[in-house]
Parts: C-alpha cells; structure tokens; sequence
C-alpha cells in the first residue's frame, strides 16, 4: 500500500491496490476461467435464502477506458517497484442485497483465475469503494473482487464517521453490525457462479480497522464464507474502542474551554525525545521502535524550564501525554480497555486525536466516539450519552453491552473455521493511534497461547499507523503470504514491510516475523535492506492478556444472519 494522510486511513486503506513482490511464490490454478454469460445478462435479481440481491448494472470496462476517464479512485497508482499491467478487462457489477446492502464486484473477463477476494469496509463504512485488483500471477486481475457500503450511506463531508445513519433504522443497523459482509459474500458467489458457470474456487476476505472487525467477525460467525481472511488492525473491540476508548482520547486533550491542551505543534519534540530515551533498546538506533513496550519514556522530563516554546511541554501538557500513553478507567482503576497510546506513535496522534487543518479543523476520536454514542451505542429509544456526558464508570462501560456485542467480534471458539481448513492471518502496526495494539495482542494470546498456530498467525509491524503510514516503515501487505498459506499448506513465517518516502521511493524493507518472533540485524550491510536480518525470539516471556472490564466480552455470541 501507499502512505497516505491520516483522515484518509479509514477508508481508503481497507481498499488500497494490493502491489505483491516476488518475495513469495503463490500456486497457480490450473486455468483461467472464462465466462459463460455475457456482462448484459447479470442484470436482473438472484434469490438466496432469507435475501434477495438485485444487479442494477453491469458493464464490461477495460482499465485503458477508466485512466481515459480520469478516474482516480478505479485505477490507484500502482508502485513502480511492483511495476503491473493496465487493470484487466472485466465486468462491472453493481447492485444491491435486501433492503440496501449496496455493492461492487468486479469480474475478469479474460483473466480469472477462480480466486474471489472481497474487501472490508472501515471507519462506520457508508460508502461503496471501488475494489481494487490484486495480482498473485504475472498477468493482472486472476481475481474478482468485491466491496459494499455495508448497508447504508454516510453524510458528508467525512462520511465514514457519520452514524446518524442508524440513530432510528434497526435494519441499518443490523447490516453494518453483522450482515453486511456476510450477504455480499453470498451474493457475489451466485454472482460468479453464473457468470463462470462455476463457484470460486477459493475466497479471501481482507480488511483493516472496521474491515479487520468484519475478518474476526466472518471467522466466528460464518465459518464457511472464507478460506483465507487478513484481518489487519482488528476493531473485533467494538464497542469499548469507539464508546469508551474514543471518548477517552478525545475528553483528555480538552481544556474547560473545549480547546486542545496539547497542540500538534509539541508532537515533533515529544516524538523526538522519545526516540533518544528508547531508541537503541531493540539493539540499533534506526528511528523505530521495534518493541514499544519495552520503553517507559517519561514526559515530565520534557516540561519546560522557561518559556513555552514547541520543543517543550507545559505541566499540564505533560500530563494529557501520561494519560495517553496509559489505558482509560474508572475511579477504581478498572481498565476500561485493554490498551493505550504506546511510545513512538506521537506524531500519528496529528488529526486523529488533536485537530489539524488537514482533518478539517476535526479530530477524528472526537467525531466516531460521538457519532457513535449518539447514533448507534445504545438501543434505539434509550437514552444516549455523548462525548461530553459519557461517564468513566463500570456501569456505564456496562451500558453499552448490549448493543456492543452484536459488534464486537470477540468470540475464541473459531473450530469451524479451523475444521475447514481456513487460515487467519492478523496483523497490526505498533504505532496504530487508532486503535492499541495491545488489543490484537490480548485477543491473540487468548485464542492461540501466543504461540503461531498452523491455522492463525499474528505480525506486529514497528512504526505502522493505523493500517498503514509511519515514520520509517509505511506499508505491509501480507495477501499474498495468504493465498500462499491457503493453496499450498505453506505457514508464513516472515512478511516484509516497506517504508517510502513522500515520492513512492522505497526507503526502507523489513522482515516481520510471525509474533512472537523479533527481526535482530545480523550486523553487515544496510539497516535498511530486509535481507539483512534474521528471526529471533523474543527478549522476554510473553504476557499479553490483559485483565480489565470487558473480560465477559470474550464469551459473549453475536446474532447471525441467514
């Protein structure tokens, strides 16, 4: 993927051209598969049981007509590095599931392969995406993919943090909760299997934030929709992050006034100075933190002296960055989520928790926990809190329950998944400020030991933001470790990220290891060069459960749709 700006990250990320590198070898089918229907004949209705999806168009587009047209968002800039062929020709199918799960799915006409790969949504979703093609072969779209707007439309400007949408629609709802992604994935099946005269011969799901919610959620509640699901970032914590988690971020940073306490003008100095307390605990100073964890940077130590300049921080600011690096609780010192801001992400905390003119003049915590709170937290009827109101207390934790497990996807029990052969490959970046890492980590350690397992695995990218950007590596894209994994039996052990600067160059390759491994330089050539680096295991024993309020969660089913 490609860096891109932080109000950006939640919904183009989920969708961004997936660009693969010869660093694996995946199987091809043993064909490609052509149609057996023209394009025209798609447009009419397919019933499947408890839903009824209607196709209102379709259209055979090649990818020379869509740069013709200027189209940005069809055709994303490909990497020069993965340098690929013009989009392939292909069927253009838009349509709907009952009542309003609209979609996009996107047909080769001349090169599938039988692999489908549908795409997860982020943010509170509301917008169809254009799916990009992923390459696995040598010739471009072996796949068809697809993406929906999870059920409902968002307002703008923002869109993906509008949730007015469900403050009075329990079908809206219900959709963006849970069915969306699973009834798409239906539709699409009967989709190709008309078109091709045959079902995928295998399916992935791949997604990151709300999409990586949507990954864990089709693991445990439809076991038989995917073979292969990358679920990065995971917001499988639904209701703590955005009712709880948000709201914290957002209420530490205001002043009485409503105004920001810490500015984004300080994040550069704060960054800066945490990097020369814990920058060589990993075993090289090479401006990230490969273990965040390992760092306890105190930012007292920064208060200003004298005149409140940026490369200081007043008491009062030093003291919001002690509680964002800490996680939210009550009076009693519950936790209240498992996780908080880790050392290294402070220049990511720009237009997600302090407000930049680039967001808008908005901070992004801000507009989703209070969107979601007033919109879609609560039953519809009873009484909603917002930003403001809501209370750090285990009862009011405890009042978003009921809605929040229909959500949240936090079940361990994914044996069907495993009987059938799937595989589950999880991932996040250390520096995420959107959602803590420690989350993926508790969740991991629960469902797995913390040990890889021959079904699921677990990468933690250093310097990530939220499903992509950082400081020195911006991008990690594991599909193709996926695909490999599913089709060949083969566990991935290693995925490599990739840093570039603001003009796409590459800057910087690593190795990351399957959790709990650690990439340790094997001290010749570049600190910059993936190659030179090996496994390792990890400095200490691993503890990542995390006891705090929500442990009740873990055990709770969400509903299923037919």
């Amino acid at each position: 993927m490609r860096p891109v700006k932080i109000f950006a990250a939640i919904t183009a990320l989920t969708l961004a051209t997936t660009t693969f590198t010869p660093a694996a070898a995946v199987a091809a089918p043993e064909s490609t598969v052509r149609p057996v229907l023209a394009c025209a004949d798609l447009v009419r209705g397919f019933a499947l049981p408890g839903a009824t999806t209607h196709v209102t168009s379709a259209a055979v587009t090649t990818g020379a007509s869509l740069r013709a047209g200027g189209s940005a968002t069809r055709t994303p800039e490909r990497s020069a590095v993965a340098a690929t062929a013009v989009d392939p020709e292909y069927c253009d199918v838009q349509g709907y599931v009952e009542p309003a799960v609209r979609f996009e799915l996107r047909l080769p006409t001349k090169t599938y392969s039988g692999r489908y790969l549908q795409y997860g949504c982020g943010g509170f979703c509301g917008v169809v995406t254009p799916p990009a093609f992923a390459d696995c072969l040598p010739h471009g779209g072996d796949f068809a993919v697809a993406a929906t707007d999870d059920g409902h439309v968002g307002k703008t400007p923002a869109v993906v943090d509008d949730g007015s949408w469900g403050a009075n629609d329990q079908a809206a709802r219900n959709d963006f909760e849970f069915r969306a992604p699973h009834v798409v994935s239906r539709a699409s099946k009967a989709i190709i299997q008309a078109f091709y005269g045959a079902p995928p011969r295998k399916s992935y799901f791949s997604g990151c934030s709300d999409g990586g919610r949507e990954g864990l959620l089709l693991a445990q509640r439809y076991p038989a929709d995917f073979d292969g699901i990358d679920a990065g970032a995971p917001a499988n914590y639904w209701s703590p992050l955005l009712g709880v988690y948000q709201t914290w971020l957002a209420r530490v940073n205001s002043a009485a006034d409503g105004s920001p306490i810490l500015t984004a003008a300080k994040l550069p100095a704060l960054h800066n100075a945490v990097l020369a307390a814990c920058d060589r605990l990993d075993g090289l100073a090479d401006g990230q933190l490969d273990d965040p964890r390992a760092c306890r940077f105190d930012p007292a130590t920064l208060t200003c002296t004298g005149a409140h300049t940026p490369s200081c921080l007043t008491p009062a600011q030093a003291v919001v960055v002690r509680k964002l690096y800490s996680p939210p609780t009550d009076a009693h010192g519950t936790l209240l989520y498992p996780g908080g801001q880790l050392p290294g992400s402070e220049l990511s905390w720009a237009g997600w928790i302090i407000a930049t003119p680039e967001t808008g003049g908005f901070a992004f915590a801000r507009n989703l926990a209070d969107n979601y709170l007033r919109y879609l937290g609560y039953p519809i009827g009873a009484p909603a809190a917002t930003v403001d109101t809501f209370a750090f207390t285990r009862a009011e934790f405890d009042r978003l329950t009921p809605v929040g497990v229909r959500y949240n996807a936090l079940s361990l029990d994914l044996s069907a998944f495993q009987r059938r052969g799937g595989k589950l490959l999880l991932w996040h970046g250390w520096n995420d400020e959107a959602i803590p890492p420690a989350g993926t980590l508790d969740y991991y350690q629960r469902l797995t030991h913390g040990r890889p397992q021959d079904w699921a695995r677990l990468f933690m990218v250093p310097s990530l933001y939220h499903c992509g950007g950082g400081t020195t590596l911006t991008e990690f894209d594991p599909l193709r470790e996926l695909v490999t994994w599913v089709e060949r039996g083969t566990a991935p052990t290693r995925v490599t990220a990739t840093g570039r600067d603001d003009a796409g160059d590459v800057t910087r390759t690593r190795p990351v290891f399957a959790y709990p491994q650690r990439a340790v330089y094997d001290g010749t050539g570049s600190i910059d060069d993936a190659a030179n680096f090996r496994p390792a295991p990890p400095s200490s024993p691993v503890r990542d459960v995390v006891h705090w309020a929500g442990e009740k969660l873990y055990g709770l089913p969400g509903p299923v749709a037919p």
